[in-house]
């Protein structure tokens, strides 16, 4: 395990040593390439990595960087394996992205053993930075209570203050139900139960059908992408919504609202770290995306691209691949990049940047193919992450 040191340290060094030679750095993208995860992490993660590689100019700043990938398969066991022979043998510094929760957490245990950099994207467990929290994780776009301080709370306060969970049977959904309850009831909602489905999904019948039975006037589904479409169409055939009650998809992405369709999706809100329709930075880089990929970049896709972003930064400032001072200075320096804009990492490794509620357009208000969302609210970091000082992160809080 690495330990922590100041970034005065690492610049003093720096400076003292005068130009450095050129840095040799290996980035290994790990995610979901064939599966459920695979439209908003995939190859449009090596992508924006290697967008990242390209605008910050690195190879001109003499850092030499090769971008590997790799299929997990969302299995944990597959991604410990790859993770241990990315940093035992091919010589990887740092792996990016690493959707599927379980699959983050036995990635993030990997990387410290070996002393690496993991800079996790696609993951949503807020576990990363709590109770599993190591030295060497960032966890940069969103977290399982970011999505729960936005569409939890925002559902509940507007009146739908009994809930049923329909669960992803696995760390993420798990970890997105307990801290969406947490939120529902500081609110003054109740949760009148949940049920747990198989990850991946096909059929959620059954699971609805309890749902539906309830009488509760929300279904949370806290599940993600191919499993929450899925969901919501089967809900939709069985005359839920019609029945009135309230779907709240308490993760979704831009591709699982383009899969749904505006009328389908319309009136669904959804908590966002990222839309490509922001504002000039985001549609100029989207469109370059865009170009490369055939759609707008999710969130997590995004992410990959700020993340890289900043850890160059970190490497030019540190002059070596040293992953101990790079780390250190990732956390001292601000993160700034024209995707998320100014934030910080805490010493648990939470990126602290903004949020936003959406509420997804009706086919009356969208004007085109990949125009889907609206802003409803700005959720401040501080507001939309849970606190440092409970989050049990022991190395964090040793100080």
């Amino acid at each position: 395990m690495i330990k922590r040191i100041a970034l005065s340290t690492a610049a003093v060094s720096a400076l003292v040593a005068g130009p450095a030679l050129a840095t040799d750095i290996t980035l290994g993208v790990l995610n979901d390439q064939s599966g459920v995860y695979a439209d908003l992490s995939g190859q449009g993660s090596v992508v924006a990595a290697q967008m990242a590689v390209a605008d910050f100019d690195a190879a001109g700043k003499g850092i030499n960087v090769n971008i590997i990938s790799a299929d997990h398969q969302n299995k944990p066991d597959i991604a410990s394996n790859i993770a241990r022979q990315w940093y035992d043998q091919d010589g990887v510094d740092a792996i990016l992205d690493v959707p599927t929760s379980s699959t983050a957490l036995a990635v993030a245990d990997v990387t410290a053993e070996f002393g690496k950099v993991f800079i996790n994207s696609g993951a949503a467990t807020s576990d990363l930075t709590r109770a599993n929290c190591q030295p060497t994780t960032i966890h940069w776009t969103y977290d399982t209570a970011a999505l729960a301080n936005g569409t939890g709370k925002a559902v509940t306060e507007a009146g739908g203050d009994t809930w049923f969970f329909l669960t992803a049977d696995y760390a993420f959904g798990h970890a997105l139900e307990r801290d969406t309850t947490a939120v529902v009831e500081a609110s003054g909602g109740e949760v009148l139960g949940s049920v747990a489905h198989p990850f991946p999904g096909t059929d959620f019948s059954s699971f609805l059908l309890q749902a539906q039975a309830s009488g509760a006037k929300v279904i949370g589904l806290a599940n993600a992408g191919a499993d929450t479409v899925n969901s919501i169409k089967q809900a939709s055939e069985f005359g839920i919504v019609q029945g009135g009650q309230k779907l709240a998809g308490l993760l979704l992405f831009i591709n699982n609202v383009h899969s749904l369709g505006a009328q389908t999706a319309q009136g669904l809100q959804m908590t966002t770290a990222f839309y490509w329709d922001m504002n000039d930075d985001t549609r100029a880089f989207s469109e370059r995306f865009k170009e490369e990929m055939g759609s707008p970049p999710s969130m997590v896709q995004a992410g990959v691209y700020a993340g890289t972003l900043h850890y160059l930064k970190a490497v030019e400032a540190v002059g070596s691949d040293d992953a101990e001072a790079i780390v250190a200075t990732m956390k001292e320096m601000k993160t700034d990049d024209p995707l998320f804009g100014e934030g910080y990492i805490r010493k648990d490794g939470r990126v602290i940047h903004d949020m936003y509620l959406m509420e997804v357009k009706s086919p009356e208000e969208s004007t085109g193919e990949w125009d889907l969302l609206k802003e409803v609210a700005t959720i401040s970091g501080e507001d939309a992450f849970l606190p440092m000082e409970d989050g049990g992160c022991a190395f964090a809080l040793a100080d």
